[in-house]
């Protein structure tokens, strides 16, 4: 069964850093395109960033671009998001999920198969 679990969220002040985990089972991360979204109340679900399957390319949407790093640990089977420089407006649920070639480019979805997992709050306050 594929499945994905994200953890690492927590509250952190302006100008902090998190490191969000997605750990996948029932697939290697290495054989797919794994983007993060996240999704702020009363907003609808946004790419944020996406790591292409084999060669690893990265993507990013411009308002995190130069403060996020998407990496991947293939002997984890475990994809990364390190958040510098955290502003309020990545206040949000952050969700993880392996997506399409295409839609990795474009930092968009939807999941390439299941539904969307339980997310990691991430909440960014003075």
């Amino acid at each position: 069964q594929f499945q994905v679990v994200e953890s690492g969220g927590g509250l952190v002040q302006p100008g902090g850093s998190l490191r969000l985990s997605c750990a996948a089972s029932g697939f290697t991360v290495d054989d797919y395109a794994i983007a993060w979204f996240r999704q702020a109340p009363r907003k609808e679900r946004e790419g944020v960033s996406c790591i292409s399957r084999s060669v690893g390319s990265t993507y990013y949407t411009g308002s995190v671009e130069g403060r996020f790093t998407i990496s991947r640990d293939n002997a984890k089977n475990t994809v990364f998001l390190q958040m510098n420089n955290l502003k309020t407006e990545d206040t949000a649920v952050y969700y993880c999920a392996a997506v399409s070639t295409f839609s990795c480019a474009n930092v968009a979805g939807p999941p390439l198969f299941g539904s969307w997992g339980q997310g990691t709050q991430v909440t960014v306050s003075s």
